[in-house]
């Protein structure tokens, strides 16, 4: 189970202490593990770290909640987890324990967690507002209620309880929208291990070849590097392109189809997020080619809006008008390029949005629009450019060539003080790129 380094410890205290700060004196903030997951009776998903509380303690064990205490004389940062136990370690591994929270990961105190319901009302006792993502998890809400009415319980005895619930995202959210050094080098990490896997994959694929087959190669290369999946990867050859969150992967790839591969690595906790579509055979047709080159296009002209200042959504405006007059020239389309995007008739093939946060989520938190208005790109925020093109296989309105063909292409990137950096950089992106590490 990893654990954060010297400096990444100090990094998730000065993380605890922007947080209390920005709550007040008088907030106490709350925030449970993520629980374990049942599969199947007695198996269990492989256990994901809440994100939130990853983020402010670094520990990946479940059955712990993390509570936060501005101006408590006698520790701030406390944690409730479980205790050592030799029997249980046993069958699923070493556990911190309450002296490991305090020395491995930094905390101020630790209490068992079979304690905490002696101990949390008293922590809730004097303090005005409680900080809690309300509605996440149904099971810990009741437990929450349950100790704040007892606290109330004793209100005739001059307890004071807390008076409002408070979103803790809206503190927590604007936080992790920007990204620390320590964050920046796990996201090159799992950008670095993706593009290689995204390469092997397109030298792995043959015609012939089930899309399974196809994933696996890709995620051999995340194991073999300690990664893992940042969420379930698409390959889709063919029609299945166009099926935005198409995961059966389980068609056979045809010569004659383009597949599209989106599959990003986790590292600590931090996602990478890529697109590909490449050639079963090596070698694109004309027709695949030139819409290729257009979600290229399309790509590169919202990049050229990824800079401190510009409003978020211009990458994406840019990249639909690319794409539209590209659709246009090409005949898919008909009319006036301004009238179509206002009608809204290019969403037929521009079905999603350019790009989304990326961090500790795939889709990371943090507010796209401020008052009503695109919010403006700063230094640290990390985000995916992935403009596509997709084109139904029945959509009789257009020529049979261009039938069944789903494009998208996705890069990680981060705004720095004087532009951009493309996390992802080194994985071939143009049709002649592709088609030569193919024929490598």
């Amino acid at each position: 189970m990893p654990m954060p380094a010297s400096s990444e410890r100090k990094g998730l205290a000065r993380r605890r202490r922007q947080l209390m700060q920005a709550a007040g004196d008088g907030a106490i903030l709350i925030l449970p593990a993520a629980p374990v997951r049942v599969r199947s009776r007695d198996t269990h998903y492989p256990y994901r770290q809440d994100s939130d509380f990853l983020y402010l303690t670094g520990c990946h064990e479940p059955d712990a909640v993390l509570v936060l205490v501005p101006g408590r004389k006698h520790g701030e940062a406390l944690l409730f987890c479980r205790e050592r136990d030799p029997e249980r370690e046993g069958w699923d591994g070493p556990r911190l324990g309450t002296q490991g929270a305090i020395d491995v990961l930094g905390l101020d105190d630790a209490y068992p967690i079979d304690d905490i319901d002696e101990i949390l009302p008293g922590l809730l006792e004097g303090r005005r507002q409680v900080h809690y993502h309300l509605g996440r998890d149904a099971e810990f809400d009741l437990k929450l209620i349950g100790w704040i009415n007892r606290v109330r319980a004793q209100a005739r005895h001059g307890a004071q309880p807390p008076q409002e619930f408070l979103a803790l995202g809206h503190l927590l959210d604007e936080m992790r929208l920007f990204k620390t050094a320590d964050e920046i080098r796990h996201l090159q990490r799992a950008a670095d291990i993706s593009v290689e896997a995204h390469r092997a994959a397109m030298r792995a694929v043959r015609p012939g070849m089930q899309e399974y087959a196809l994933q696996a190669e890709l995620e051999y290369v995340f194991r073999r590097h300690g990664a893992q999946p940042a969420y379930a990867s698409i390959v889709g050859g063919g029609a299945n392109a166009c099926v935005l969150h198409y995961i059966d992967n389980t068609a056979v790839l045809r010569a004659d189809e383009l597949v599209l591969v989106d599959a990003g690595a986790e590292v600590g906790g931090y996602a990478a997020d890529i697109t590909r579509s490449f050639p079963v055979a090596g070698r694109f047709n004309k027709a695949q080619r030139a819409l290729h080159t257009l979600v290229c296009a399309a790509q590169a002209a919202a990049l050229a809006q990824a800079r401190p200042g510009r409003p978020y959504e211009a990458g994406h405006d840019a990249a639909v008008t690319t794409l539209v007059e590209g659709l246009l020239s090409l005949g898919i389309l008909q009319g006036d390029a301004r009238a179509l995007i206002a009608s809204g008739a290019h969403k037929r093939y521009i079905r999603h949005k350019t790009g989304h946060w990326l961090g500790l989520d795939v889709h990371d938190v943090g507010e796209y629009r401020i008052e009503g208005a695109s919010r403006l790109l700063e230094p640290g925020m990390v985000f995916t450019l992935e403009p596509g093109l997709y084109i139904p296989a029945d959509d009789a309105s257009v020529a049979p060539k261009w039938r069944g063909i789903g494009i998208r292409i996705e890069d990680d990137v981060l705004i720095t003080r004087d532009g951009h950096r493309v996390l992802t950089s080194a994985l071939e992106r143009s049709a002649d790129e592709v088609e030569a590490l193919m024929a490598k």
